[in-house]
């Protein structure tokens, strides 16, 4: 235990973005994060000096294995709970399964997501997820030629009868 422990590296990022406007009172962020491979830690927070009130503060940790990938995060204002998890089932297909609980603390809401992504092939990836509110939604990618990728995807939500599925193309070339 103590071996991985003393060859960890530590990382420390910073920064505070800015601009020059025709404004006399800017809007000032800062962002941090530390950590090793295995736990990180991080934050940011914006600052409007002109309505002298904070504009955002986000948190967030992360825990990562090599087949595991965990997070938690505070968001909006300290207003919303998000905990996520992806694991690696069969690193050799590329199969992984994925969660999402997000729990807002106004409105005492929950809503929890679940998907699932696997490699079909080396150059085609098919995505999918469920939520507990009806919606479910599918993605094919694939790589056509090195570095240009077609995507199909498709969205339906089973409680509005009324509203067509949404559906998306995109191409991106590269040379």
């Amino acid at each position: 235990m103590w071996g991985w422990m003393c060859n960890t590296f530590i990382l420390m990022q910073t920064s505070i973005p800015g601009g020059v406007g025709l404004t006399p009172s800017p809007l000032l962020e800062l962002a941090a994060a530390i950590g090793s491979k295995r736990v990180s830690l991080g934050g940011e927070v914006g600052f409007d000096t002109s309505s002298v009130s904070f504009t955002k503060y986000n948190a967030g940790m992360v825990f990562n294995n090599p087949d595991l990938s965990a997070a938690l995060m505070l968001a909006d204002k300290g207003e919303t709970l998000k905990l996520s998890f992806i694991q690696s089932v069969n690193p050799i297909s590329g199969f992984t399964v994925a969660a999402e609980m997000t729990h807002k603390f106004t409105t005492y809401e929950n809503t929890f997501t679940f998907g699932t992504s696997c490699a079909v092939d080396a150059s085609t990836l098919v995505k999918a997820r469920a939520s507990h509110n009806g919606k479910i939604g599918m993605l094919c990618q694939r790589e056509w030629r090195p570095k240009s990728l077609v995507t199909f995807s498709a969205e339906y939500d089973s409680k509005a009868i009324n509203a067509p599925p949404k559906l998306g193309l995109s191409v991106a070339l590269k040379p």
